[in-house]
């Protein structure tokens, strides 16, 4: 398992409800928490270790240590937004791509934990900002498709040494074709069904 970075297809897969949480799924969560804070992230979402799953893990602190922080959402939804506001943002499948973008400020969510056990959070500021970045994965949508037209102009060349890089490793066989990336995907979809 390993985060992906833009373009994969992962991260424009509209992601399927979880309908089994098992010891397997446990074990992909737990990697999942490994491999963002390996990458120093706050936040990430199951298409972005290229699983096309409603699933989202956080840990404001990015500390490992801090185990209590540790919030897993399957099958998440957002059910009231409050206000909104601006700030920057990051990804960790656009690494080092930074830009304002503007979410609400505080969110109801509700979603599932590993128990199976139903929960409703109202977060705000940088919880919510991450709620609502992380839930945007799952339905294929990029904190850069948030921003104007201007912002997207700003970021078009990072945005375009992801694509050139990406497409690189696929001519060299490191990363399999699109299609064989889609598979995957739709294989796995079958998979928890």
């Amino acid at each position: 398992m390993q985060i992906v970075h833009f373009p994969h297809p992962a991260l424009r897969f509209k992601s399927t409800p979880i309908i089994r949480i098992d010891n397997e799924l446990r074990q992909i969560v737990r990697e999942m928490f490994d491999l963002m804070y390996a990458a120093e992230g706050i936040g990430l979402a199951a298409n972005q270790v290229g699983l096309p799953w409603r699933l989202f893990i956080l840990n404001l602190t990015a500390d490992p240590n801090e185990k209590e922080e540790e919030h897993v959402f399957i099958n998440p939804e957002i059910i009231e937004r409050k206000g909104t506001i601006e700030a920057e943002e990051g990804c960790l499948s656009l690494p080092k791509l930074y830009h304002p973008v503007r979410r609400s400020q505080e969110v109801v969510i509700e979603a599932y934990d590993l128990t199976g056990a139903g929960f409703e959070m109202t977060v705000d500021d940088l919880a919510s900002r991450a709620v609502q970045h992380e839930l945007d994965h799952l339905d294929g949508v990029l904190f850069i498709d948030r921003l104007s037209e201007f912002a997207r102009r700003e970021v078009a060349s990072q945005v375009n040494d992801f694509e050139t890089a990406f497409r690189q490793q696929q001519q060299t066989g490191i990363i399999p074709a699109d299609t064989e990336l889609e598979q995957q995907l739709r294989e796995l979809v079958q998979r928890q069904s």
